[in-house]
């Protein structure tokens, strides 16, 4: 993933894939990360920036969860971009997505939104 055009003043970015349809009633955080330095433009799941921490997804663990909905059924995810006014966010070791994302949204100056439609999957 690559981006370009932070606003004056971004000193750190963090990155959020998120699926509105899961049937939780609040849908299911796929993947986190924080404290990208600004002076990044791109990160993929294999090559972290120096400092760059993974949150933990709603599985409970850190890592990125590849979209996958159920059988016959299309599901909507969003990669966010958040570019944030601080060079490090203060996220506590082992906080849920849901955590995550307050320290993130407290500190959010922009927002870039990647959504998509994934499936249906096939039975195999």
């Amino acid at each position: 993933m690559k981006w370009s055009g932070a606003p004056d003043g971004t000193k750190s970015y963090a990155i959020t894939f998120y699926e509105q349809d899961a049937p939780t009633g609040s849908g299911f955080w796929h993947w986190g990360v924080y404290n990208i330095p600004s002076s990044v433009n791109a990160v993929d799941g294999e090559a972290l920036s120096v400092g760059a921490v993974e949150s933990n997804t709603d599985m409970g663990e850190s890592g990125y969860l590849r979209p996958c909905p159920p059988v016959g059924r299309k599901h909507t995810y969003t990669y966010r971009v958040h570019t944030l006014d601080v060079d490090i966010l203060d996220v506590p070791v082992g906080a849920t997505a849901a955590l995550k994302g307050f320290f993130t949204y407290q500190h959010t100056m922009d927002i870039a939104a990647l959504p998509f439609i994934a499936g249906p999957r096939v039975a195999k």
